[in-house]
């Protein structure tokens, strides 16, 4: 028997008693600062609308060791601060008694963030009511058992988030790695033997797809909406009718991220914001797909409010083209590096997401008490 288990067992064999937090705890809305009263050196960070401070603050009015509860913007937010902090009025702070730890109140209130959530009234600022959080009932076990619940969160809490930045740092590891060998081996010295610099124009068709109404769109493959459809930013949904075929790549050309890169095939739709580029002979699709990425297209949009790539200035851009047989050899290689990165990116968020829903069961688990009838 755990030792969490013996206190249950001898402190509240029968069950524990539910309060609202309003009945046992001081909820007391923060105080407003207008950002020119923040400064840059300031001590304290300051809390409003959202878990990211607003910015700090030269004095605070809360202690650490404070769970407040976001109730405008980023409504619905529950944090938990080990530091003095400065809660403006969109922040309702907690404030416990000496029989129920405060962290104790943060890991009840965060298991149940769904249903703070789904509380919140959706407008143009969305906003969570006091009362909701005045009518929530917890339940207050004997100090012991609050104690060992928070030190063995504290330390799932850790170790979970431990093992999340290992997955993260792993996953970006490799993406450093496949960029390292991608940018070796496309690039090339002018005087390279067998490798010509010719201009896009040159190698390439290069013209836009057509629009088609976001009606047409759907989300998800089906039997009708079968054609995969590609905008500017890549993938958009699914459709019922193909204009591209064959092996292609593709280039945004609008907003923000235009120059992004994606590689299609087979039978697909290519709408008004993508550039279809369809080679001429000298270069195989792959290797200008790596190619292209590689080059941060990006950087040759034209500024403005909304910002763009003209195929007339793409056509002007030189690229090195080795011979057919050395670009196979490079497709080759970088397939497999993409390949074992695609596999850990989608596997790693899996991996980080099963750990997360483990910590929740046992946070729950641990936070669920028999009602003291």
């Amino acid at each position: 028997m755990s030792k969490l288990q013996e206190l249950i067992k001898k402190l509240c064999p029968d069950g524990v008693e539910f309060r609202k937090l309003g009945e046992v705890c001081e909820i007391k809305r923060g105080v407003r600062v207008v950002k020119n009263d923040l400064i840059n050196d300031g001590k304290y960070p300051v809390f409003q609308n959202s878990l990211i401070p607003l910015g700090y603050y030269e004095k605070n009015n809360y202690p650490a060791n404070i769970t407040f509860v976001i109730s405008a913007g980023a409504a619905g937010e529950i944090g938990y601060t080990e530091e003095p902090i400065w809660a403006a009025d969109d922040c309702l702070t907690i404030i416990s008694p000496n029989n129920i730890i405060n962290k104790f109140i943060y890991y009840c209130l965060i298991a149940n963030k769904l249903f703070f959530v789904s509380k919140v009234r959706r407008a143009s600022v969305p906003r969570l009511s006091r009362t909701v959080v005045d009518n929530f009932e917890i339940p207050i076990p004997p100090l012991e058992i609050q104690s060992e619940i928070v030190r063995i969160l504290d330390t799932f809490t850790a170790h979970t988030a431990e093992l999340q930045a290992e997955l993260q740092a792993e996953l970006q590891a490799r993406k450093e790695q496949y960029e390292y060998y991608r940018n070796k081996l496309l690039t090339f010295d002018e005087n390279d033997e067998g490798v010509k610099w010719m201009k896009l124009g040159e190698i390439y068709d290069m013209k836009a797809g057509k629009s088609i109404p976001a009606s047409e769109i759907s989300s998800v493959k089906t039997e009708e909406f079968q054609y995969p459809c590609y905008g500017g930013n890549g993938l958009r949904g699914y459709v019922s009718i193909f204009n591209q075929e064959g092996e292609k790549v593709l280039i945004g050309r609008q907003g923000a991220l235009c120059g992004n890169v994606c590689f299609a095939e087979n039978l697909f739709y290519a709408t008004e914001h993508a550039v279809v580029v369809s080679d001429k002979g000298y270069c195989l699709p792959r290797y200008s797909f790596y190619l292209l990425t590689m080059m941060d297209l990006n950087q040759y949009k034209t500024a403005g409010a909304q910002p763009g790539l003209s195929v007339s200035r793409l056509e002007k851009i030189s690229i090195p083209v080795p011979p057919l047989s050395e670009q196979k050899r490079i497709i080759s290689i970088l397939d497999k590096f993409e390949s074992l990165v695609n596999d850990l990116s989608e596997g790693l968020p899996a991996e980080i997401a099963a750990v997360q829903e483990q910590y929740e069961y046992y946070r729950n688990k641990l936070l669920t008490f028999k009602r003291k009838s």
